[in-house]
């Protein structure tokens, strides 16, 4: 993120979420400078059709939309970021925004992201001895990486190829003594699924001839964890207080909770589930696999052999809240879906992000923040306060309502605490002078 244009622009957009679609779609056309085209995609009607779509997946009928938002506020490492975020919960745009809001008071977001390597592993059965068969893969180490390199010469010439092995023997099995072998693989800005399942495939005859052994699973793993990101905030405790808590109580109720979801796993699994709300939002606008990340997220938190929580929340010597999270982000900004969808192409121009690298960290940053607007609910007001007037608007439609009568029965569901289809039903009758 170096363009110079987005350093001049501010990702604070006071009173974006009270202005008319059509208008919020223009301030963010020109943010991003989309053309007319790119406009379109945006707003559905240059974005993917039965055609592309006939092309990516099998027994193809139609094509499904999601409603595209836009997270502000977000200065990331210093830089203004607008996040595009497709996902049809009510509330996580918006606790996203207002989490970066805050976070923004107290520096932004700081962000890493480790070199894009991936893991092949190569699965060998069928051998006397598996500590032996290491040993030969081993010393035959230089041969195998060489060969690696053959796969993509491309991807090798602009700085990518293979990285190295790690060797994984067991020796009691289901399906008796096995030796894994671990290829891993810089695959620069790509998800790296591809280029990966390739260099496994091409590799398997030389292992074999190796170990003497048989290869059977030839394929990259989804924990990442050579590819993590980071991202941690500080949130000052002034900007937390209301009229109902103090800055410091609230903390203390993050802090309370987040500790919750550090040693059980019943609330660690809802806890994370609401860090990836953010993430797989991000991962959808930009055409990534969300099914990947979301693998790779849980596996990294049970990697001590207990599940617990993606994020850590603290209170620092001023009083003020930190927080930090890790995690595997393996996402690409070329190939897949990232490369056919129209409306992915744009989502990552209104990033502004070049690599993929730059995209895990926005990512992290994401859900670290949607992690905070989650606890902050839980411990200021409730989980669903924040809930009820996006999920009373959608009751509205639910029941039929039309645009100019959603805001009112909505309105009156959330006055009256009574949300439901049936009672949007009947509103919507008293609105329209119907009875029976």
């Amino acid at each position: 993120m170096t363009d110079e244009t987005h350093k001049r622009r501010s990702s604070r957009l006071p009173g974006f979420y009270q202005q008319p679609l059509a208008e919020r779609a223009a301030t963010v056309a020109e943010w991003a400078g989309l053309t007319l085209g790119e406009q379109a995609a945006l707003l559905g009607a240059g974005g993917l059709g039965p055609a592309q779509a006939e092309h990516m997946i099998e027994n193809v009928v139609g094509v499904y939309a999601l409603p595209l938002g836009i997270a502000t506020n977000f200065l990331v490492n210093g830089q203004d970021v607008l996040v595009p975020m497709v996902v049809e919960e009510p509330s996580i745009v918006a606790g996203v925004s207002y989490a970066a809001k805050l976070a923004r008071g107290g520096g932004g977001f700081i962000t890493t992201a480790d070199e894009p390597v991936m893991i092949g592993q190569v699965q060998v059965l069928d051998v006397d001895n598996v500590y032996a068969a290491a040993g030969r893969v081993w010393d035959a180490r230089a041969r195998l990486l060489a060969e690696a390199d053959c796969c993509d010469r491309v991807l090798v010439a602009l700085g990518g190829g293979a990285r190295g092995l790690e060797l994984r023997p067991f020796t009691d099995t289901p399906a008796g003594p096995m030796l894994v072998v671990h290829i891993l693989f810089d695959v620069r800005d790509a998800m790296g699924a591809n280029a990966v399942n390739t260099t496994c495939e091409r590799l398997a005859p030389l292992i074999e001839e190796i170990t003497g052994g048989r290869v059977t699973l030839r394929i990259l793993s989804n924990l990442a964890d050579r590819r993590t990101a980071t991202a941690s905030c500080l949130i000052p405790a002034e900007a937390l207080g209301s009229a109902e808590m103090r800055g410091a109580e609230v903390v203390r109720g993050i802090i309370e909770a987040a500790a919750l979801a550090q040693v059980d796993p019943y609330r660690a699994a809802t806890h994370n589930k609401g860090v990836m709300n953010g993430m797989d939002a991000v991962a959808l606008a930009t055409g990534n696999d969300w099914r990947a990340l979301e693998a790779g997220a849980h596996a990294w938190a049970a990697r001590s052999g207990r599940y617990t929580s993606l994020t850590e929340w603290r209170r620092d010597e001023e009083g003020n809240l930190r927080g930090r999270i890790e995690l595997p982000v393996a996402v690409g900004t070329i190939g897949g879906a990232t490369r056919v969808h129209p409306t992915a192409q744009v989502a990552l121009k209104i990033l502004g992000v070049k690599t993929a690298r730059e995209l895990a960290q926005v990512m992290a940053a994401v859900g670290l923040a949607q992690n905070f607007a989650a606890l902050r609910a839980l411990a200021a007001e409730g989980i669903q306060r924040g809930h009820m007037s996006l999920h009373a608007r959608q009751m509205a439609l639910a029941a039929g309502a039309a645009e100019g009568e959603v805001a009112e029965i909505a309105r009156r569901m959330v006055t009256e605490g009574q949300i439901s289809t049936a009672r949007a039903e009947e509103l919507l009758r008293e609105l329209r002078g119907e009875t029976g």
